[in-house]
């Protein structure tokens, strides 16, 4: 029911809306809030906090409902951040801030943006460099940010951070903060990129900005343990929008093989057609099982969660892009016009090879945690 219900409401936005968004280089406001007075935005948050989860549920619908956004042609990144920050205050913030943003968050009535990247520190969130200085009973926070998605859409942002003390491997312990998007201090630079999506990437810089005791979320210094709670279920969306945009490449694909004739016959009847999509199709339900499992491990709190939440994103990003190229070919020439919908899918699919965390460093996980091989780097 909630899959049809998100496919039903998206759809009457529809992939041409996305398109004309995206053209004019406006947010998708009239989508946004139609998902959020349906109650999708919040289905991953408790029922005690405004939101949809309970008996169990909470991201395995909320993968359900950025899936079924993106099979409708509108993959919505901010809702791969909300996957990121509400599961971090909801398990970590104190009372005050679940109270301050998890209704808000779940109506949509706010937003938050989240600032990990750096240029200097790429995967290796132990070497970030932006700092936060005790201040009296607050910080003041120093340092830049990287692709930071959605900033100019966000009544604030979730900043992770180093604290004073280094180690002897140079590393510090790290703490998260919520910092006021248009607090003094900030300051933006938009990065052009190759992505036809509504949300702007930024490189932020921080000059002594003010936080006070209430912009901690959670405890001082455990800022790392904190962050799985969110890139967890950040794995499951990122892999949520690629089968989503695969599905919608395969039905694409699949009804104008059906409907393009040529010499009396349709294209689908030729086995150099159907097979490649019939593969396609095959590798993105795996990935589509493999994604919807990671998400019921994350709600059952089971340990297993992290490891098949980095393979359903491997595996999606991949089967996502395979199935995009060979319904692209399928449309021939019309693969490349924009008014069919498909190539302008092409980076958003592609980028998550890479983000929310490289596929090498997936490898690299898998390598040394479910095979017990040495450390590699």
């Amino acid at each position: 029911m909630l899959r049809e219900s998100v496919g039903k409401l998206v759809g009457s936005f529809g992939r041409s809306y996305f398109q004309d968004a995206v053209k004019r280089n406006v947010k998708p406001v009239e989508l946004w809030d139609a998902l959020a007075k349906a109650g999708f935005l919040g289905v991953h948050i408790s029922e005690k906090y405004g939101g949809g989860a309970g008996n169990g549920s909470g991201l395995a619908d909320y993968n359900v409902v950025v899936e079924e956004t993106a099979a409708q042609g509108c993959p919505i990144l901010s809702l791969v951040i909300g996957s990121i920050c509400a599961p971090i205050i909801e398990q970590h913030g104190s009372e005050a801030l679940k109270n301050e943003w998890l209704p808000a968050l779940a109506d949509g009535s706010k937003r938050l943006a989240f600032a990990i990247t750096e240029p200097n520190a790429g995967t290796n969130t132990h070497k970030v460099s932006t700092i936060a200085k005790r201040d009296g009973t607050g910080w003041k926070l120093n340092g830049n940010k990287y692709w930071t998605s959605a900033v100019d859409e966000s009544d604030a942002i979730m900043v992770v951070a180093r604290g004073e003390e280094v180690d002897e491997q140079g590393r510090a312990p790290l703490s998260l903060f919520i910092v006021k998007a248009d607090a003094p201090g900030i300051s933006m630079t938009p990065i052009e990129t190759a992505l036809h999506v509504p949300e702007t990437q930024f490189m932020l810089y921080f000059d002594n900005v003010s936080l006070d005791a209430q912009a901690l979320v959670g405890q001082e210094g455990q800022g790392l343990r904190h962050l799985f709670a969110g890139l967890n279920p950040e794995r499951v969306c990122a892999a949520a929008i690629n089968n989503g945009i695969a599905r919608f490449a395969i039905e694409k694909g699949s009804q104008y093989a059906i409907d393009r004739t040529v010499w009396k016959t349709p294209i689908g009847a030729h086995q150099g057609i159907a097979h490649p999509l019939a593969k396609s199709y095959i590798a993105v339900q795996q990935a589509r099982l493999m994604t919807a499992r990671a998400a019921q491990l994350y709600d059952a709190g089971s340990p297993d969660a992290g490891e098949i939440a980095n393979m359903a994103k491997f595996a999606a990003a991949d089967a996502s892009l395979e199935a995009l190229d060979q319904a692209i070919q399928t449309h021939g020439g019309n693969g490349m016009a924009i008014e069919y919908g498909l190539a302008d899918l092409w980076f958003i699919a592609r980028l998550h090879k890479t983000a929310p965390v490289s596929r090498e460093m997936i490898l690299n996980f898998v390598a040394q945690h479910s095979l017990g091989l040495p450390k590699s780097y």
